[in-house]
């Protein structure tokens, strides 16, 4: 499997992430954030096949282009089961803030521990690790067989998800961070939202240093 980013977004740079399995060209799209016709042009150009979208949690920046890319691709979306009350609610997504309102009304939910697979490689998985803080549908997409976890806004390199949003506690950041995240082997890849790659032993080391 390979990793391809795309950073879209006019108001908040954000990163998308296309996770490709080469020999068959399947995949998922994580967090379609925003210009869904920059990403609709990657996946064509490049002759990909995406099963699903998958949301690391429901904020604007990271669902804007979801309902546009799943009618054009004819794919579902899936958030965490919590999820529901940010997709729902422009209010909890931020969206009400920055323009036009985002409603999703289509998803379909995981929970933790659940582990979603390609319809063409079901060797391959994402683990759903629940990882509420940033907001309370916050999850990690940890492929443990490749040694990556994509993070959303749970942690980025050498910073950590806000919580002044509806549904953020820092206590409850902290606590996913140290049971969800640092307990991983320290070479795995963390994908953030915001910022370039990262692993586990690098953010434990920035961490432990202040």
């Amino acid at each position: 499997m390979d990793v391809y980013t795309v950073t879209v977004g006019k108001i908040i740079p954000t990163n998308a992430y296309f996770y490709i399995d080469e020999s068959t060209k399947h995949g998922f799209l994580i967090d379609a954030g925003d210009e869904a016709d920059v990403l609709m042009k990657k996946i064509s150009d490049n002759g990909w096949t995406i099963e699903k979208i998958l949301l690391t949690h429901g904020h604007f920046d990271h669902i804007g282009a979801v309902e546009k890319l799943s009618q054009k691709l004819n794919v579902p979306y899936y958030i965490h089961q919590n999820g529901r009350q940010y997709l729902t609610d422009a209010n909890y997504n931020l969206s009400v803030c920055f323009g036009e309102p985002i409603e999703l009304m289509d998803a379909r939910y995981f929970v933790d521990g659940d582990k979603i697979s390609l319809e063409t490689a079901e060797n391959t998985a994402l683990k759903v690790l629940y990882t509420p803080g940033h907001t309370a549908d916050s999850v990690v997409l940890y492929d443990e067989e490749s040694g990556i976890a994509f993070c959303g806004d749970t942690i980025f390199k050498s910073s950590i998800g806000r919580t002044d949003v509806p549904g953020g506690s820092s206590q409850q950041l902290w606590r996913s961070i140290e049971k969800k995240i640092f307990t991983l082997p320290k070479q795995t890849v963390l994908y953030s939202g915001h910022t370039a790659p990262t692993t586990v032993g690098a953010e434990q080391n920035f961490w432990q240093k202040i």
